[in-house]
């Protein structure tokens, strides 16, 4: 069973896993992304950690900081950045299960939010194709990321009622 929670400091020797060098050119790790959150210190960035059966085992963040509007004009907006799953537990389905999770995760912690963003390399075939199961949409636009072209993708999230 997967679960999303505020990511703590305890979850860390547990999300502190290497990634290897084709997953590390598209996504930060958690070590990194945590310095990246400490380093602007905005109080914008949220850091969530994914648990299998009670372990953490995956890392994401959401962004309410500016960068998201290189993704959208819509403000009540989140970037959804730095996922990953530890490589030894790829392949078990907790990737798809964490973002059919993400919408009522963000619903319930922040509710002024309507949509979901990310960005996902155009050479991130299985990522962009996970993305598309989830419900994002990728409606043609395109920038320039570190390592290449992304797709920029989003996802309309409605308050539950």
């Amino acid at each position: 069973m997967v679960k999303l929670q505020f990511y703590t400091e305890e979850d860390f020797p547990l999300v502190n896993y290497e990634l290897d060098e084709s997953q590390s050119q598209y996504t930060s790790s958690a070590a990194n992304a945590l310095k990246r959150i400490a380093d602007r210190n905005t109080g914008l960035e949220f850091p969530v950690t994914i648990f299998h059966n009670g372990i953490p085992r995956g890392f994401f963040t959401l962004d309410f900081g500016e960068d998201r509007l290189e993704l959208t004009g819509n403000r009540n907006s989140v970037l959804l950045r730095s996922l990953s799953i530890d490589p030894g537990q790829q392949g078990k389905g907790i990737g798809k299960a964490t973002m059919l999770l993400v919408d009522d995760f963000v619903r319930e912690n922040f509710r002024d939010c309507h949509e979901i963003v990310l960005a996902v390399n155009k050479n991130n075939i299985f990522a962009y194709e996970l993305y598309l199961k989830a419900g994002y949409l990728y409606e043609g636009r395109i920038r320039m990321g570190r390592s290449g072209p992304q797709y920029l993708m989003s996802k309309c999230i409605q308050a539950n009622e």
